[in-house]
């Protein structure tokens, strides 16, 4: 079982990326998702969660910005990132969490990430 992300790389500042992550080997259509970032030397920060019924949350940085969704019947999630900044450059990752009672807990698996580096 793995979740494989796919659809990063190199844009200029105040363009879009999509990424997508697609679990197999398992089902995750009754479970949490999100999308985490990181840059070297700093924490894995959490920056969207959708939950089983669609409800997301978002992070400050990237509210008005990005978008979470998924497609159960395709197994994936999704990241639109639109007015993206060179701030926003990091190693992108999405992970099924854990439900802990209404809200989105904490990570179960991991993908193994996608960079998206944005220019000035």
């Amino acid at each position: 079982a793995q979740l494989v992300e796919s659809g990063g790389g190199s844009v200029q500042a105040g363009g879009s990326l999509r990424l997508s992550c697609v679990a197999f080997g398992y089902s995750v259509s009754m479970t949490c998702l999100g999308w985490f970032r990181q840059v070297p030397g700093k924490d894995r920060d959490r920056i969207a969660t959708i939950d089983t019924d669609g409800r997301t949350t978002y992070a400050e940085s990237v509210k008005g910005r990005f978008t979470i969704s998924r497609d159960n019947t395709k197994n994936s999630l999704y990241l639109q990132m639109n007015s993206l900044k060179p701030e926003d450059t990091a190693m992108y990752y999405c992970a099924t969490l854990v439900r802990t009672g209404a809200l989105c807990g904490g990570v179960s698996r991991w993908g193994q990430g996608t960079q998206v580096t944005v220019t000035s």
